[in-house]
């Protein structure tokens, strides 16, 4: 081998050599940031999240369940449905015209009947009548946070109220 060739096999050795241990300090550091995040989320304990579709956990005494329905196009008319656990229809409510926008919502617990509905977890449905279109669009509720875990490839999931576990880049919103 000539001189010049066995130089440049040297130096391509060194790059290679530099470029797997740059790869393993990254590494390194990218699996201390996971436990970084980690520990930072435990903070959203006891914070209010909108959460997806998630359950409300009604509760005798307790705060009326909230939350919105992303309404990009606005709509024409919205039914509001409120199942409990089993499924069943406990109460709904139809809303006239409402803007482009998040709509609000507060449910109090009450069923159809006017009376308080068991201790228990419910689910909300939303159904949109917008620019001639029925859509089902997600419910977003607002729910607390109960605890905070990792799973085996790092991401970081929060538990919120009612049993739900939704990962900590699909909250959408964060409350005190």
């Amino acid at each position: 081998v000539k001189n010049e060739a066995f130089v440049a096999q040297l130096a391509q050795f060194s790059q290679l050599e530099a470029t797997t241990g740059m790869s393993e300090t990254l590494k390194a550091y990218v699996e201390s940031m996971s436990g970084e995040r980690m520990m930072s989320s435990t903070s959203m304990i006891g914070k209010t999240v909108a959460v997806s579709d998630a359950p409300a956990v009604i509760m005798k005494g307790g705060k009326p369940a909230q939350g919105f329905i992303s309404l990009p196009t606005g709509a024409e008319g919205v039914k509001f449905e409120v199942f409990n656990d089993k499924g069943q229809l406990v109460a709904n409510q139809i809303m006239g015209s409402q803007p482009i926008g998040d709509m609000p919502w507060v449910w109090d617990g009450s069923g159809d009947n006017g009376s308080k509905v068991p201790d228990g977890n419910y689910f909300f449905k939303a159904t949109v009548i917008s620019q001639g279109k029925t859509t089902n669009p997600s419910v977003s509720v607002l729910s607390t946070v109960t605890g905070v875990n990792q799973q085996a490839d790092k991401t970081v999931m929060l538990e919120v109220a009612g049993g739900k576990s939704v990962k900590l880049t699909d909250v959408q919103r964060i409350g005190s």
